[in-house]
């Protein structure tokens, strides 16, 4: 494992990574006014060793956080454009002919695509068929591709960041629910309010600024990836977390009376995991030692809105996944 540097406590490594928490935010307004929620929830998701899913209407600055995130962890960036004519190929790499000039003898060289980076932002990842989306599964999962039947891994630290547009939009495609479920999070970026939003136009129409300092190497991202697994979680928050879950699906023997009535399906045992390993890693970037119920509360929207479908009434009477897990949360 990848050890911290001059870190010999953990009281020490909670005062650093708070400290790495202060810089960070402060680089990336210089770029992104406003969503302080957005942007410690993809910090969040690094952590975790998780990827994030980027809901919003085009236009918000998606890709310019993405980017600045990318700028201040000091991490190799990638961006993809999805459109409906998109191969896997175009994402993995492929294999190229090369003739050797002295002995004429030919081979195959396989050329990596833009996944073989650390941060893969997936443009509009609903604008390309499923047969698209569906291939960066395996990249996802098991952090390496396979190409022309040979395996290729990933360089860690490895992170996914797919934008969505919303799905009423025209020519989107719904993302298959197996891939969906291996987002950590499924992060909500809204408008900026009038106030923000002014300050946002004049920054960017201002004269160009110093890159973002780097906060963070991939090496120190990778051993604050390692300690957020060491963190401690009690069994009354693991039992939270889990019973939060399990009330959202309509089947199961503990559901509750909102979930069998709105839910058509409700969140698997990952979204059990993805909460706890959530909270570790909020817990720690707020200079605390231990998960607490606050952290899995906060933390139940981005790690379930895209694990909970309503049924149809429900959705034809306007209730939305947000609603629902409020709801839930509410009688636990």
């Amino acid at each position: 494992m990848t050890e911290l540097p001059e870190l010999e406590s953990g009281e020490e490594i909670v005062e650093r990574v708070g400290k790495a928490r202060d810089r960070l935010f402060t680089e990336l307004e210089k770029k992104i006014v406003g969503q302080h929620d957005v942007i410690e929830q993809l910090v969040i998701a690094i952590l975790a060793r998780g990827h994030a899913l980027l809901t919003g209407v085009p236009g918000l600055g998606k890709t310019l956080l993405v980017r600045s995130v990318a700028e201040a962890f000091s991490l190799s960036f990638k961006r993809i454009q999805f459109t409906p004519d998109l191969m896997p190929a175009d994402i993995f790499g492929t294999e190229v002919v090369e003739e050797d000039p002295a002995t004429g003898k030919r081979s195959f060289r396989f050329v990596p695509g833009p996944v073989f980076s650390n941060i893969l932002l997936a443009d509009e990842i609903n604008r390309t068929p499923p047969k698209t989306q569906a291939a960066l599964l395996e990249a996802m999962e098991e952090r390496q591709v396979t190409a022309a039947g040979e395996t290729h891994s990933l360089k860690p630290p490895f992170f996914v960041l797919a934008t969505q547009n919303p799905i009423e939009l025209e020519g989107t495609y719904p993302l298959p629910e197996a891939q969906l479920d291996r987002f950590l999070f499924n992060v909500v970026m809204d408008y900026l309010p009038i106030e923000e939003e002014v300050k946002m136009v004049a920054a960017t129409t201002s004269p160009a600024k110093e890159p973002l300092a780097e906060i963070l190497s991939g090496e120190e991202v990778i051993a604050l990836q390692d300690l957020v697994r060491k963190v401690p979680v009690s069994t009354d928050v693991a039992d939270f977390a889990v019973r939060l879950t399990a009330s959202s699906r309509p089947t199961h023997k503990n559901a509750s009376s909102l979930a069998k009535e709105k839910i058509k399906w409700g969140a698997g045992s990952r979204a059990s995991q993805s909460l706890v390993l959530a909270g570790k890693a909020r817990a720690l970037l707020n200079g605390r030692y231990a998960v607490s119920l606050e952290d899995i509360r906060e933390l139940a929207k981005p790690v379930l809105r895209h694990r909970i479908i309503p049924t149809f009434q429900a959705e034809a009477d306007g209730v939305k996944s947000d609603d629902l897990i409020e709801s839930l949360i509410a009688e636990l």
